[in-house]
């Protein structure tokens, strides 16, 4: 006989573990095992105050990034919509059903500021990689370079071609961050002193990229992602972003 929903009275408590609704077998469970923050703090003690409002965690802002390369969620306010509705992303990041999720808005401020001035993520980075040597993943005898074209979020309606380039002045007090920067590195080699070629447009928003047709199709704005990679088991060593000279 096909039975109804039965209609209860509601229960007037709840007992709710997080832990009991991630799959054993899931993704997350597989990297929190190897998981290790606990340096961030410290690491990080001389870039905030000692007065004022207690800021949100940074190994919690972390561990999001973390979901969000794992799970292919490049918007932070997406980020943040996942791992609010997300139990398992809850799980990983530390947060109960009643923690609040940061502001995606956090996420710019920290990765602009503190994570960007102290090089945290380098610093991750290079500690994650001491601990693959330490395990025996990487040996040193054979090493391999690639790189990989990042697309950058710039588009050529908001360029200048080069012919027009002297005309378009640009005041460095008055510029964004993105231009600023591209200024203090023109003349480093990764950043146009490797060749003398001068790129046909330069975004206005991203002039770090380079407009290029590497991939034989129509020329967009880009990066190049340098690997340096023990080809033992595939652990990549060093890694370093350039411009996509080609």
């Amino acid at each position: 006989m096909m039975g109804p929903r039965q209609e209860a009275q509601p229960a007037l408590f709840y007992e709710f573990s997080l832990e009991d609704h991630v799959p054993q077998d899931h993704l997350l469970r597989s990297i929190d095992r190897f998981v290790d923050l606990s340096s961030i703090r410290g690491y990080l003690a001389d870039f905030y105050s000692h007065t004022g409002r207690p800021s949100v965690d940074p190994e919690l802002l972390i561990r999001m990034l973390l979901v969000g390369y794992c799970f292919g969620i490049r918007s932070e306010r997406r980020l943040c919509e996942e791992v609010h509705l997300n139990l398992a992303y809850r799980w990983f990041c530390r947060l109960d059903l009643s923690d609040r999720v940061p502001d995606h808005s956090t996420f710019s401020k920290n990765r602009h500021g503190r994570f960007r001035d102290s090089e945290l993520l380098r610093h991750l980075f290079e500690t994650t990689v001491a601990r693959c040597i330490a395990e025996g993943l990487v040996s040193g005898q054979r090493m391999a370079v690639d790189a990989s074209l990042i697309e950058a979020d710039a588009n050529k309606q908001n360029s200048t071609p080069k012919e027009e380039w002297d005309a378009a002045w640009i005041d460095p007090a008055e510029a964004p961050r993105a231009v600023r920067e591209y200024l203090d590195t023109l003349d480093e080699a990764a950043f146009g002193a490797a060749s003398e070629v001068q790129p046909k447009f330069t975004s206005h928003s991203d002039p770090a990229s380079q407009w290029t047709a590497a991939r034989k199709g129509p020329a967009f704005f880009s990066y190049s992602d340098n690997y340096l990679i023990d080809t033992d088991h595939g652990v990549i060593v060093d890694v370093e972003a350039t411009r996509s000279i080609r």
